[in-house]
């Protein structure tokens, strides 16, 4: 299940954005071409972010640095592509230096509840995936029922579904929790409590916005939509062929 869009324009250009894409591209590109124990040893090493040397009270950069660094080509696609979906109407309510300074205080909230949960783990943790469950966090509250167009792609099924932003956001938040449960962050693979710690940081510092704007009579006036008109796109008909049953 991917996102694609959401219908909800903001007010204006997110430069913060489109910054951070950029940066966290260019710094994947200076480094991927190199062979796998050179990026161990000469990126990860020195910039990851690793729960044992923050137990011993060193390395607490690694936890703005881990935010800029990813593990592959789809890793960084999907953290991009989130941010892209759900960052710029923050930053259109938060504004420039407020974005930046909300999603810098998310990336390092998640990367906090990391070490906490997984402590004395030697495994390196990279990714913006913290800093941008902060930004869906936030997003989530102020527009709850914002309109989110997501792919579903089961096998040799392509669908574009359309959904309130609390389904699909929910549901994300959801299943980092439960991904959380048992997991042994020893293991290396996906930070679940990384997400999951960095979409309530979201929530919390999101929470004083929402309540200046009056909180549950916010969602009220404007039904948990943006207070401004949506996006309307249109889907031309699928060139993917029926594969019939056989029965």
């Amino acid at each position: 299940m991917f996102p694609i869009r959401d219908h909800n324009p903001s007010g204006r250009t997110p430069y913060v954005v489109y910054a951070l894409i950029a940066l966290n591209v260019a710094i994947f590109l200076s480094y991927w071409s190199l062979p796998e124990q050179d990026i161990l040893h000469r990126v990860y090493a020195p910039y990851a972010l690793i729960p044992a040397r923050l137990d011993q009270g060193e390395g607490y950069a690694t936890l703005v640095t881990s935010l800029f660094l990813h593990g592959g080509v789809m890793h960084i696609f999907g953290n991009m592509l989130f941010l892209w979906i759900f960052g710029d109407n923050l930053e259109d309510v938060m504004g420039h230096v407020g974005f930046l300074l909300f999603y810098l205080a998310c990336g390092i909230g998640a990367g906090l509840v990391h070490v906490m949960t997984a402590s004395g783990s030697m495994v390196p943790t990279v990714g913006a995936s913290g800093a941008i469950a902060g930004v869906m966090g936030g997003y989530l509250l102020l527009y709850p029922r914002a309109r989110v167009d997501i792919l579903i792609i089961l096998v040799i099924f392509f669908r574009i579904f359309t959904v309130p932003a609390w389904l699909m956001l929910g549901f994300w938040a959801g299943m980092q929790f439960l991904g959380g449960i048992g997991a042994d962050p020893n293991q290396g693979g996906v930070a679940y409590w990384a997400h999951t710690g960095g979409f309530a940081v979201g929530l919390l510092l999101t929470l004083p916005i929402w309540l200046r704007r009056g909180a549950h009579g916010y969602w009220s006036r404007h039904s948990g939509r943006p207070p401004y008109p949506q996006g309307q796109f249109r889907y031309g008909q699928s060139h993917i062929p029926r594969v019939p049953r056989r029965k």
